[in-house]
């Protein structure tokens, strides 16, 4: 049976031709979206309702850039660990790094829980050995879980905090946890891609649990049931999309972030850039990490 496609088309949001654009937040408190290129190491910013945009050159790789307490301090995942970055001057404070984090390996994927942690993932750089693995930071220490592998995604965490989910993009396959009293479960198979679906990328989830995953080199984002069964599917005009959020003053739209390395882009023009698409369910605004009052 032939899944229904979503009904709206999506558009672009922000023509940014990112080379590997990731890890799209959205921070409720000034209705902005915050993303990375992690190739062309940048933050990017964007206040749709002013459309204003801005983009923050780095000298290193970033996985990701989520919002603190403090509106100009964002917590970053750089190749060489995590760091407070200050938006303003970008003077940054290292803060944490996984205890095996090979010369080779770079952050990738990162989250804040509703318990208030940081979720984060590592990875081979250059995507060939199984090097990397999922970690949970509650600001003293960093507890690696979830087996290894070579690309990672996630970790998600379920806004009940009873799941995170975890992927492994490599060997195409999502898992899923289960959380009791704050102790993370053995992952447990819940999703393995086919073979003409591409590999599974960033994901967010809605209000009603469903799984939002992003095909990397097959141009869809899939709905999926928390069962981990397809729901519908979303077509994305570019092959290669990385990761999804909800935002906007209802969190109904999604935003989508897309890669244009190894693409041409005056033959996939389309490549690269933000996205967005109006959808009929809602999802979570990023939740901030806490920093202690000085």
């Amino acid at each position: 049976m032939t899944p229904p496609v979503h009904p709206h088309t999506p558009r672009v949001a922000v023509a940014c031709g990112c080379a590997l654009g990731e890890e799209v937040v959205w921070d409720a408190r000034d209705g902005s979206l915050i993303w990375v290129d992690i190739e062309n190491p940048a933050i990017w910013r964007h206040w749709p309702e002013i459309g204003e945009t801005t983009r923050l050159a780095l000298d290193e790789k970033i996985g990701f850039a989520l919002p603190t307490s403090d509106p100009d301090r964002v917590v970053a995942g750089f190749r060489s660990g995590v760091a407070l970055f200050r938006l303003s001057d970008g003077t940054r404070s290292p803060l944490a790094r996984p205890a095996d984090h090979p010369a080779r390996n770079r952050l990738n994927s990162g989250s804040i829980g509703p318990d208030g942690r940081l979720y984060f993932s590592s990875m081979d750089d250059a995507e060939e050995e199984a090097t990397g693995s999922f970690h949970r930071w509650d600001g003293k220490r960093v507890e690696t879980f979830g087996g290894q592998a070579a690309v990672t995604n996630g970790p998600f965490v379920s806004p009940d905090g009873e799941r995170i989910y975890t992927i492994d993009t490599a060997e195409g396959i999502v898992r899923v946890h289960d959380v009791r009293g704050g102790r993370i479960g053995e992952p447990r198979p819940l999703i393995r891609f086919e073979g003409s679906w591409g590999k599974p990328d960033g994901l967010t989830l809605d209000a009603e649990g469903h799984l939002w995953i992003c095909h990397y080199g097959a141009g869809r984002i899939t709905r999926f049931t928390p069962d981990g069964h397809v729901e519908r599917i979303l077509p994305i005009p570019t092959p290669l999309v990385t990761k999804c959020a909800f935002g906007g003053p209802d969190l109904s739209t999604l935003y989508i972030t897309t890669c244009l390395r190894g693409r041409d882009p005056t033959l996939e023009p389309m490549a690269g850039h933000l996205y967005q698409v109006e959808t009929e369910f809602r999802g979570f605004a990023a939740n901030p990490l806490d920093l202690p009052q000085n």
